[in-house]
């Protein structure tokens, strides 16, 4: 008994150990790749500074009087009312510190306010739970994509072994360019999320029928990673933010080529489709937006995501599940994927699920029924 109570005990401190070598420590903020966040980090190191000295000063003081002035060694409490010397200091002394502090708080903090003459804008679109990016002013003009969680399913859900940057990989990077100041325009389409990438010195609110904006400009290129600092519903942790910095001129092959691959993209509402190839498109509409809440297996997330295969309304009226994807359910998780997604993949991901599982309609919701459905 005592040999296995050893062995125990050996195989905590073990891992314990192990933990504490191979646990990597920091003691204050990384320094970030714009020139704010040396600006917020300098800030932060006064404001460390000057308190560190009030602590310091302040029970210094307390615990010389209580040792100094104890009773043990004959003192007696003091009377005394309406010092003005001690009055004076408390006052004076506390508005020169509050002065020293608040100089470079309030440059610093009009700093991170002024989002005055951007070289780019971006409008960021929170919605659960992935980011809309429209690229709305300078060069890149008319870019417009979704950002989803491109962290594999089975490592979320499965023993997969978890990859390099788990749950912060998105499918679409947001890409700009070194040394220009940015603009992003934040807003939400369904709940309140906060888009946020410390490296950059970003943190912004996005809120449903509110535009709020905030800036950065990239002193270095490289990739910079953030999530959703908001807590805007289930899958709050699975809506990273990835922002690709790249030189100027790979900034601008970037948008020919993201504009030629758009247009290339673009569908027409009016095409007529087949069963075989529509699935197979929906297959992957479905694996990039719905996967995460209905299942690879359709059988959703008892209590919280209801079941596709098998369910009334995907095996019901096709106006029905149309209505559903384009408007979402009020009052549940179940978002409005009209300003999201296009007919095309709309309708594909509908088809995908009335002949999916045990699912097997063999109906076509065509695009141009989900143009309709939109009037």
């Amino acid at each position: 008994m005592t040999s296995k109570i050893g062995l125990k005990v050996a195989s905590v401190v073990t891992a314990l150990y192990s933990g504490v070598a191979t646990a990597a420590y920091q003691l204050n903020f990384s320094r970030g790749a714009t020139r704010l966040t040396e600006d917020i980090y300098d800030l932060h190191n006064l404001m460390m500074w000057i308190i560190t000295v009030i602590f310091c000063a302040v029970f210094g003081v307390m615990f010389y009087s209580v040792y100094a002035h104890r009773k043990s060694v004959g003192h007696k409490a003091a009377q005394f009312h309406e010092n003005t010397a001690v009055e004076l200091a408390w006052t004076i002394v506390p508005f020169f510190i509050l002065i020293a502090m608040a100089i470079p708080a309030t440059k610093t903090l009009l700093e991170v306010r002024d989002a005055s003459n951007p070289d780019v804008t971006v409008k960021v679109t929170g919605y659960q739970w992935k980011w809309g990016y429209d690229y709305i002013k300078g060069e890149g003009e008319g870019v417009a994509f979704l950002a989803n969680l491109s962290t594999p399913h089975d490592q979320i859900y499965g023993s997969e072994t978890k990859g390099e940057h788990y749950l912060l990989e998105t499918d679409r990077h947001l890409v700009l360019p070194v040394g220009k100041k940015i603009r992003i325009l934040a807003t939400a389409a369904d709940v309140i999320h906060a888009w946020f990438v410390p490296d950059l010195g970003v943190k912004q609110d996005a809120i449903p029928g509110f535009v709020r904006d905030t800036w950065f400009r990239a002193e270095r290129e490289g990739i910079f990673r953030g999530q959703c600092a908001e807590l805007c519903g289930k899958d709050h942790g699975f809506m990273p933010i990835v922002v690709e910095v790249v030189s100027a001129e790979k900034y601008t092959a970037w948008v020919a080529e993201t504009k030629k691959a758009m247009a290339a993209a673009a569908d027409d509402p009016d095409k007529k489709w087949v069963l075989a190839d529509f699935k197979v498109r929906g297959e992957k509409v479905y694996g990039s937006i719905c996967v995460t809440c209905h299942q690879a297996n359709g059988q959703g997330i008892k209590g919280a995501f209801p079941a596709l295969d098998g369910s009334k309304v995907v095996k019901g009226p096709k106006s029905g599940q149309i209505d559903v994807v384009l408007n979402g359910r009020p009052n549940t998780a179940m978002a409005a994927f009209g300003k999201q997604l296009s007919d095309t993949d709309i309708a594909a991901a509908i088809t995908f699920t009335r002949n999916s599982w045990s699912n097997s309609t063999g109906e076509v919701v065509q695009p141009s029924e989900v143009k309709a459905a939109r009037k």
